[in-house]
């Protein structure tokens, strides 16, 4: 009998240079993290670690890696010493957030992560955090941030409430230039919508009627009424079909995925290709992984999808999904060979890849 997949647990990298606002956001992120239960690993760098005291009192599980950046004095063992704890049982947690120096590489905290042996954990992206306003003189000092903003599956341009509407043109034809492919979300102190790293969790208290106050209780009505229209950002598409796709056709509709397509998550039902199996899809950026599941008995056999990004034509990747639905009634035949695209990607129950 096959074991049931480990539960994972996403892993989001939260990166920008000193000034950009990323404990703002994780403040953020905090005060409003839709029942998530939040571990946090603070990269500070300097002798007074005070991005991890400004957070210190707001999760239950915070980790202040002092002593240069995570991605240098810390190597991988290290670095899965630490999830290991995070991601035991007993700290109950959903979503882990390592909120890197303003000094450190972020794409070698991505290969940590990648590398990482922990089965239960999975990737949930690199968000790069932009002070819009400061921009330019960021970028004359500090020209590596090119290759950090081609390498993040997320970008927020914060502080653009001090950036008039052409500087902030301007900012983002220099992303542009700077060959990211990634989401780009405008922001003010920090304010992006938590259902664009992680989803809401549905969870009762034990006892509703004594339950602790949350973060999200205490913040003010003001707050939380600005922050209702925080998805006016970006654009979802949702998509549901009774007829199985056609692997191969939706393999090339993955790989051609636009600009600005951040979040891909949901089931994909390949029919005869896998008859025994649903496929679960966690795609963020460039990333892509297909994890099998036994469908469950009677389970109605279906796709279901959700698709996140800024700028992106809904219209035209609801045809692609729909062309991959046409596509398996019209090669049926087709289907066991063309599976070999989704096995490329394909996460075993173990963590490993096929």
């Amino acid at each position: 009998m096959t074991p049931p997949p480990v539960p994972q647990i996403p892993v989001v990298v939260l990166a920008g240079f000193l000034g950009s606002g990323k404990t703002t956001l994780l403040n953020h992120l905090l005060r409003n993290r839709a029942g998530n239960r939040i571990g946090v690993v603070v990269n500070d760098f300097g002798s007074i670690e005070i991005d991890a005291m400004t957070v210190a009192g707001q999760v239950g599980s915070t980790v202040s890696l002092g002593n240069g950046c995570l991605c240098c004095a810390v190597d991988a063992s290290e670095l899965d010493t630490y999830l290991e704890t995070l991601t035991g049982p007993a700290a109950r947690l959903d979503v882990i957030v390592i909120e890197a120096s303003g000094l450190a590489e972020p794409q070698e905290l991505v290969k940590m992560l990648l590398a990482s042996d922990n089965p239960r954990i999975r990737y949930g992206g690199l968000v790069e955090v932009v002070d819009a306003a400061e921009f330019p003189a960021t970028r004359e000092r500090h020209p590596e941030i090119d290759r950090h903003l081609a390498v993040a599956d997320l970008i927020v341009l914060n502080k653009t409430d001090r950036v008039a509407d052409t500087a902030l043109r301007t900012v983002r034809e220099a992303v542009a230039t700077a060959g990211s492919r990634a989401a780009v979300i405008c922001a003010a102190y920090g304010r992006i919508d938590p259902e664009l790293l992680f989803d809401p969790v549905l969870r009762r208290d034990e006892d509703d009627s004594f339950r602790q106050l949350t973060f999200e209780d205490l913040l003010p009505e003001a707050d939380r009424a600005h922050d209702g229209h925080l998805h006016a950002a970006y654009e979802s598409v949702s998509f549901t079909a009774d007829v199985p796709l056609d692997p191969r056709r939706f393999m090339e509709f993955l790989d051609s995925r636009p600009a600005g397509l951040y979040r891909i998550k949901g089931f994909a039902d390949f029919g005869a290709g896998d008859p025994g199996n649903r496929y679960a899809l966690h795609a963020v950026g460039n990333f892509l992984r297909f994890v099998p599941q036994r469908w469950a008995r009677g389970e109605q056999r279906r796709t279901q999808l959700v698709l996140i990004g800024s700028g992106i034509d809904a219209e035209a990747l609801h045809k692609g999904l729909v062309d991959c639905q046409d596509a398996w009634q019209d090669a049926t035949e087709e289907l066991e060979r063309s599976m070999w695209g989704v096995l490329r990607y394909v996460q075993q129950p173990d963590g490993g890849e096929a």
